[in-house]
Protein backbone atom coordinates (compact mmCIF):
# COMPACT_ATOMS: atom_id res chain seq x y z
CA UNK A 1 0.00 0.00 0.00
CA UNK A 2 1.21 3.49 -0.79
CA UNK A 3 2.47 5.82 1.88
CA UNK A 4 -0.35 8.39 1.68
CA UNK A 5 -3.05 6.28 -0.03
CA UNK A 6 -1.86 7.44 -3.43
CA UNK A 7 -2.12 5.03 -6.34
CA UNK A 8 1.02 4.60 -8.44
CA UNK A 9 0.08 5.29 -12.06
CA UNK A 10 2.19 4.91 -15.22
CA UNK A 11 5.42 4.87 -13.21
CA UNK A 12 4.52 7.99 -11.18
CA UNK A 13 3.87 8.15 -7.44
CA UNK A 14 0.25 9.21 -7.93
CA UNK A 15 -2.43 9.62 -10.54
CA UNK A 16 -2.23 13.39 -10.04
CA UNK A 17 1.53 13.36 -10.78
CA UNK A 18 0.99 11.21 -13.88
CA UNK A 19 -1.64 13.61 -15.22
CA UNK A 20 0.63 16.62 -14.59
CA UNK A 21 3.56 14.87 -16.31
CA UNK A 22 1.44 14.35 -19.41
CA UNK A 23 0.34 18.01 -19.35
CA UNK A 24 3.94 19.21 -19.07
CA UNK A 25 5.08 16.92 -21.90
CA UNK A 26 2.37 18.41 -24.13
CA UNK A 27 3.44 21.94 -23.16
CA UNK A 28 7.03 21.07 -24.04
CA UNK A 29 6.04 19.62 -27.42
CA UNK A 30 4.02 22.77 -28.14
CA UNK A 31 7.05 24.93 -27.27
CA UNK A 32 5.51 26.62 -24.21
CA UNK A 33 8.18 25.18 -21.88
CA UNK A 34 11.67 23.76 -22.47
CA UNK A 35 14.18 21.49 -20.73
CA UNK A 36 11.57 19.42 -18.90
CA UNK A 37 13.20 17.06 -16.38
CA UNK A 38 11.72 14.69 -13.82
CA UNK A 39 12.85 13.71 -10.31
CA UNK A 40 15.60 16.32 -10.05
CA UNK A 41 17.68 16.19 -6.86
CA UNK A 42 18.79 19.36 -5.08
CA UNK A 43 21.33 19.11 -2.30
CA UNK A 44 20.19 21.25 0.62
CA UNK A 45 23.05 20.37 2.95
CA UNK A 46 26.08 18.23 2.16
CA UNK A 47 27.01 15.16 4.18
CA UNK A 48 29.55 15.69 6.92
CA UNK A 49 31.48 13.83 9.58
CA UNK A 50 31.24 14.54 13.27
CA UNK A 51 32.70 12.47 16.08
CA UNK A 52 33.64 9.75 13.60
CA UNK A 53 30.08 9.42 12.32
CA UNK A 54 28.98 10.42 8.83
CA UNK A 55 25.75 12.37 8.64
CA UNK A 56 23.91 11.97 5.35
CA UNK A 57 23.26 14.89 3.05
CA UNK A 58 19.82 16.48 3.10
CA UNK A 59 18.25 16.38 -0.35
CA UNK A 60 15.06 17.62 -1.97
CA UNK A 61 13.72 15.70 -4.95
CA UNK A 62 11.49 17.81 -7.17
CA UNK A 63 8.88 16.14 -9.34
CA UNK A 64 9.59 18.39 -12.34
CA UNK A 65 11.88 21.19 -13.45
CA UNK A 66 11.64 23.21 -16.66
CA UNK A 67 12.28 26.59 -18.26
CA UNK A 68 9.41 28.96 -18.99
CA UNK A 69 9.69 32.60 -20.07
CA UNK A 70 13.34 32.71 -18.99
CA UNK A 71 12.60 31.36 -15.51
CA UNK A 72 13.79 28.10 -13.98
CA UNK A 73 10.69 26.41 -12.56
CA UNK A 74 10.70 23.73 -9.88
CA UNK A 75 7.30 22.06 -9.63
CA UNK A 76 6.02 19.54 -7.14
CA UNK A 77 2.72 17.72 -7.16
CA UNK A 78 1.55 17.41 -3.58
CA UNK A 79 -1.57 16.22 -1.80
CA UNK A 80 -3.05 18.20 1.11
CA UNK A 81 -1.68 15.52 3.48
CA UNK A 82 1.89 15.90 2.22
CA UNK A 83 1.72 19.70 2.35
CA UNK A 84 1.11 19.47 6.11
CA UNK A 85 4.15 17.30 6.85
CA UNK A 86 6.84 19.13 8.76
CA UNK A 87 9.65 17.34 6.88
CA UNK A 88 8.28 18.47 3.51
CA UNK A 89 7.70 22.00 4.79
CA UNK A 90 11.23 22.24 6.20
CA UNK A 91 12.87 20.93 3.02
CA UNK A 92 10.77 23.28 0.86
CA UNK A 93 11.93 26.24 2.96
CA UNK A 94 15.56 25.10 2.75
CA UNK A 95 15.23 24.77 -1.03
CA UNK A 96 13.80 28.27 -1.37
CA UNK A 97 16.56 29.71 0.84
CA UNK A 98 19.45 27.94 -0.90
CA UNK A 99 18.15 28.48 -4.44
CA UNK A 100 16.52 31.94 -4.34
CA UNK A 101 16.41 32.35 -8.13
CA UNK A 102 14.10 29.41 -8.76
CA UNK A 103 10.38 29.81 -9.19
CA UNK A 104 8.65 27.18 -7.06
CA UNK A 105 5.20 25.87 -7.98
CA UNK A 106 3.19 23.45 -5.88
CA UNK A 107 0.30 21.76 -7.69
Amino acid sequence: MAKYRNVKTNGYDSKKESVRANELKLLERAGHITELCEQVTFELQPSFKRDGKTERAIKYIADFTYQKDGKYIVEDVKSPITKKLSTYSMKRKMLLFKYPKITFIET
